[in-house]
């Protein structure tokens, strides 16, 4: 019943963070709406986060499934869970310390980065271990966000639209473990499909990884341009 009522929760949950997502793209920066709506995503963020933890251990640790690929796919919610956990803190902390001048040392700032970088080569390695393609580079994004995330703590910040840039990717990139999760579980059950294809499981990443190249670099050239106040 607990594992039931967790797999709705995450269900409802990432439905709601799809659905919010784009207010505080368009929305105005640092107006009531995005802040608002800002604050829903994350919450519906934190819960996505939970339950994928919860539900992945449970599988692991009581009843993986009959599936040939339930112990492979849980794996997958553990890190799908680390990753948007660590994403939606990050988005949130860089506001926090928007105006540091020197690298950040926080135990609990540096803590989940870290998760997040040595989840992403534990993970990739047991992926390349059994030959599971999903395992295999999915978790190159972990390591990539991981590390960036940890560059981006312990270096003096450079830029003054340092934390916005940082707070969008942040933002973004919790985006892409919900729509990947909805495109490996959601999609196919919705559809009737036993089986879909390797490249829309990672078609989220595909379509948002350059959406946040494009996005941090129009707040770069828009905010570093600024006369200083």
């Amino acid at each position: 019943m607990l594992f039931q009522l967790s797999r709705w929760l995450h269900i409802g949950s990432g439905f709601l963070a799809l659905l919010v997502f784009w207010v505080p793209i368009v929305a105005r920066k640092g107006g009531k709406l995005h802040n608002r709506v800002g604050w829903v995503y994350v919450g519906a963020m934190t819960v996505v986060s939970a339950t994928a933890l919860f539900m992945g251990i449970y599988r692991l640790t009581w009843n993986a499934g009959p599936e040939p690929d339930a112990i492979p796919f849980s794996w997958f919610l553990i890190f799908v869970s680390i990753l948007s956990g660590a994403c939606a803190w990050y988005g949130i902390r860089v506001l926090r310390y928007k105006k540091r001048k020197s690298p950040h040392r926080h135990p609990v700032d540096l803590a989940f980065p870290a998760l997040l970088f040595g989840s992403g080569i534990a993970i990739g390695a047991y992926g390349w271990t059994i030959g599971f393609p999903l395992l295999q580079y999915f978790p190159l994004l972990g390591l990539f966000l991981g590390g960036s995330q940890l560059a981006y703590w312990l270096t003096a910040p450079k830029r003054r639209s340092h934390w916005t840039v940082e707070h969008l990717v942040g933002m973004l990139s919790c985006c892409i473990s919900t729509v990947t999760a909805f495109a490996v579980f959601g999609a196919p059950r919705l559809l009737g499909l036993e089986r879909v294809s390797l490249l829309v499981w990672f078609l989220p990443t595909i379509v948002l990884v350059p959406l946040i190249v494009a996005f941090s670099m129009k707040y770069q050239k828009l905010l570093d341009k600024k006369p200083a106040a």
